[in-house]
C-alpha cells in the first residue's frame, strides 16, 4: 500500500472508529480500537471499525466427562449504525443458537471459510435495534482448553482444568472477537462438581460459591477493559495461600507449602515494582501453581498469574520467573502490543522491568548476570532466525499468513530488552524511568503499537535532539534486523569466575568446589558456555562432579540435557525420559525432543518412546507442533 493511501485509509477509519455507537460497561470508557495501517490485526476475522465487542458475559457449566465448557456468552456491542452484522473469531466451539439478548428474537449466523490457524470467521446477522447479543455454544475438545485426569496433576485425586489463551486459543472456547486490540470487559458464572475450585483471572464477584445440587458456581468480574487472550480459568482440587496484604497463592494442597514458601518474596516485588513503573492498578496478585503440563513458565493473567511448577527449586533461584510475570501487570497487560507484530512491546519491555525489579530485590549482581545471560540468549536467537540480517530478527516482525507464535522468541524478549537498556544508558535512568512511567499512565488499559512507542520516545526524550537521535538509531533498533551497533555490551566481571571456569574446563579441569557456592545463574552460565562438542570422558567427569542427572533444579537439568543429546550421550537417557514425561513447559520440552528427532539412527527412537507416552500430559499447542514430526 503506497503512504498516501495508508493515510486516506487511517483517515476513513478514525472517522468510523469515532462514529460507533452501543453500551459501554465496565469501570472506564471501552478504549477505541486503533485505527492506523501497523494496527489492523491479521490474525483475526473482526471488522471492529464496523462492530465490535465490549463486554462479554460467560455462563458456563465445565463438564470433564465430555471434556467440554457448555453455557452462554452473551456479548454487548458498539457499531455502526449501518452495520449489517458482527463477525467474530472461532475455532472448533459449536453453537446451538444465537439471538438478541434484549429482545430474545433469533439472529442469524453462519460460519465462513477459514485456515487452520485462524479458525473460521462467525458473522452474526444484527436486527437495526440490536446491541446485545447472545450465543448458545459448546467448546470446541482442545485448544486453549486442557482436560487432565486425576493421575496427571500434582494431588493424583482430582480431575483439572485450565486455559492457555496468549496468543489466539481462546477463541476455541470464548466466541468474541479474538485481538489484543479489541479490549474487553468481562464477567463470568462458572459452574464445577462441588468438590472442585474454579478460580479466573479477575476478582471475584461474590464471597462465597452458591451450592447447587452436586455443583458449586463462581462468579467473577472483570471491569478493566482487557485484551482477550487474558481471559483465563483453571478448575481443580485448589487451595489458597495468602503472601501478603494484596498477594497469594493457589495450589493442589500437595503443591501448596512448596510453592507458598518459593513465593514469600512475591509482596516484596510489587512494592519494588510500584516504585519503579507506578501504581498497581488491578487490585491482587495472586498467582496458581498448575500442574506439569503447563507450557509455559508463566503467563501474566490479570490478578492471577499462571505458573508452571517448574519453577519451585526450594532456593529462589528462579523466581525471576515471578518477577517477570509481575512486570506484565505494566507492560504486556496495562499496555498492550495492538497486534501481534508488536510482541517485543509486551516482552521486551518486561523483561526490561524484571531485571529492574530483580536488582531491586536481590542486588545489582544478580541483575547484571541475568542480562548477560539474556545477550547469550539474544545471539542464539539471531543465529536461529537466519542471522543478523534474518527478516524475523526485527522487533516489529511481518506475521502476516503465519501463526502469531512463530514470533515467540528471544528477539521479542531480549531484543527488546536490549533496545530499552541502549536507550537509558544514553538518555540515563532518572530521564528514561520517568519516561517508562509516563508510558504506562498515557496507555493505561489501551492498544500500542511499535509507532506509538517510537512516537512517544521522541516527544518526550529525544525533544528534537539531532545528535541524540543519530545516537539512539530508534528505527534501526525496531525496524531493522540484527543488533545494532550501539548496543550494550554485558558486564565483563558479571561471570569473570565463571568464564575463567570454562576455560579451565577445556583444558581438562572442572572446579569441583566452586560449583556447590555457585548461583543458578553461574550454573546456567558455566553449562552453556561449555563447548558443545564433548566426548563421553568429559561428560562422564561432569555428571561425577556435579551430579547433574539428578538436580532437582530445572533450569540447570534442561541446560545439562541439551549438552548430553547434543553428543548421544547414554547414561543421561534415563534422566531425558523422566524430565520429558514429568512436566510439558514446551522452553524445556520442545528443544529436546526435535533434536533426539532430528538425529535418525540414536536419537528419534528415543523421541518415539518418550512422545507417545508424555503426549497426554502436554498441552494442545505443544502436540500441535510436536506432532508433525511424526512421532506418535
Amino acid at each position: 500500500m503506497t503512504r498516501l493511501a495508508i493515510l486516506l485509509a487511517s483517515a476513513v477509519a478514525l472517522s468510523a472508529c469515532q462514529s460507533l455507537s452501543g453500551p459501554v460497561t465496565g469501570a472506564r470508557q471501552i478504549a477505541p480500537v486503533l485505527a492506523t495501517a501497523d494496527a489492523v490485526d491479521p490474525h483475526s476475522f473482526a471488522r471492529p471499525l464496523e462492530a465490535r465487542v465490549t463486554n462479554v458475559a460467560l455462563d458456563l457449566a465445565v463438564d470433564f466427562a465430555a471434556r467440554q465448557v457448555a453455557g452462554s456468552a452473551t456479548l454487548d456491542i458498539q457499531r455502526q449504525a449501518s452495520a449489517r452484522e458482527i463477525v467474530l473469531d472461532s475455532k472448533g466451539y459449536q453453537v446451538s443458537r444465537v439471538v438478541d439478548a434484549d429482545s430474545n428474537a433469533p439472529l442469524a449466523y453462519n460460519f465462513g471459510t477459514g485456515t487452520e490457524a485462524l479458525g473460521r470467521p462467525l458473522s452474526i446477522a444484527l436486527a437495526p435495534t440490536t446491541r446485545r447479543i447472545r450465543i448458545d455454544y459448546r467448546s470446541a475438545g482442545d485448544g486453549s482448553l486442557q482436560w487432565l485426569q486425576p493421575s496427571q496433576t500434582a494431588g493424583k485425586r482430582q480431575p483439572y482444568l485450565f486455559s492457555q489463551g496468549q496468543s489466539i486459543f481462546n477463541r476455541s472456547w470464548i466466541p468474541t472477537q479474538d485481538s489484543p486490540g479489541i479490549r474487553q470487559t468481562w464477567e463470568a458464572r462458572i459452574t464445577v462438581p462441588e468438590a472442585l475450585t474454579a478460580v479466573m483471572s479477575a476478582p471475584s464477584a461474590s464471597a462465597r460459591p452458591l451450592a447447587g445440587p452436586g455443583t458449586r458456581t463462581f462468579t467473577y468480574r472483570m471491569a478493566e477493559p482487557v485484551a482477550p487472550y487474558l481471559i483465563a480459568i483453571a478448575v481443580g482440587d485448589l487451595k489458597f495461600q495468602p503472601l501478603g496484604a494484596r498477594t497469594g497463592v493457589w495450589a493442589e494442597p500437595v503443591t501448596l507449602p512448596a510453592a507458598a514458601r518459593e513465593l514469600e518474596d512475591t509482596e516484596k516485588m510489587v512494592e519494588t515494582a510500584e516504585r519503579l513503573f507506578g501504581k498497581y492498578r488491578w487490585g491482587r496478585y495472586d498467582m496458581i501453581v498448575l500442574p506439569p503440563s503447563f507450557p509455559f513458565g508463566g503467563m501474566e493473567n490479570p490478578t492471577l498469574t499462571f505458573l508452571t511448577p517448574t519453577f519451585i527449586a526450594g532456593d529462589k533461584s528462579l523466581t525471576s520467573l515471578i518477577a517477570h510475570e509481575l512486570a506484565h501487570s505494566w507492560s504486556g497487560n496495562l499496555a498492550t502490543n495492538a497486534t501481534w507484530a508488536d510482541f517485543w512491546l509486551n516482552e521486551g519491555t518486561t523483561t526490561y522491568a524484571e531485571r529492574r525489579i530483580v536488582e531491586e530485590v536481590y542486588g545489582p549482581k544478580v541483575a547484571r548476570q541475568q542480562v548477560a545471560l539474556g545477550i547469550d540468549a539474544l545471539e542464539s536467537a539471531i543465529q536461529d532466525n537466519g542471522g543478523p540480517t534474518g527478516a524475523d530478527t526485527r522487533l516489529a516482525i511481518d506475521l502476516r499468513g503465519r501463526h502469531p507464535d512463530d514470533g515467540l522468541t528471544d528477539i521479542a524478549y531480549e531484543k527488546g530488552s536490549a533496545f530499552l537498556r541502549m536507550v537509558e544508558a544514553n538518555v540515563g535512568r532518572q530521564r528514561f524511568d520517568t519516561f517508562l512511567r509516563g508510558w504506562f499512565d498515557r496507555h493505561a488499559f489501551q492498544p500500542v503499537t511499535s509507532a506509538m512507542f517510537l512516537a512517544d520516545l521522541r516527544r518526550e526524550l529525544v525533544r528534537g535532539d539531532a545528535a541524540l537521535e543519530q545516537r539512539l538509531q530508534l528505527d534501526r533498533w525496531v525496524y531493522g534486523t540484527g543488533i545494532p551497533t550501539n548496543t550494550i555490551a554485558a558486564d565483563p566481571q558479571a561471570f569473570a569466575e565463571v568464564d575463567a571456569a570454562v576455560a579451565a574446563a577445556a583444558r581438562g579441569t572442572l572446579p569441583s568446589a566452586a560449583w556447590t557456592g555457585w548461583t543458578t545463574d553461574e550454573r546456567l552460565r558455566f553449562l552453556t558456555r561449555l563447548p558443545r562438542k564433548q566426548s563421553p570422558a568429559q561428560l562422564d567427569a561432569l555428571e561425577r562432579s556435579f551430579g547433574l542427572n539428578e538436580t532437582g533444579n530445572n533450569e540447570v537439568l534442561f541446560a545439562w540435557l541439551t549438552l548430553a543429546v547434543a553428543n548421544r550421550y547414554q547414561p543421561a537417557v534415563p534422566a531425558l525420559e523422566r524430565f520429558l514425561t514429568a512436566q510439558g513447559r514446551r522452553k524445556f520440552v520442545r528443544p529436546l525432543i526435535k533434536t533426539l528427532a532430528e538425529d535418525r539412527s540414536w536419537g528419534r527412537p528415543i523421541a518415539v518412546r518418550v512422545y507417545r507416552q508424555a503426549r497426554p500430559l502436554y498441552h494442545p499447542l505443544v502436540t500441535a507442533e510436536l506432532d508433525k514430526l511424526g512421532l506418535n
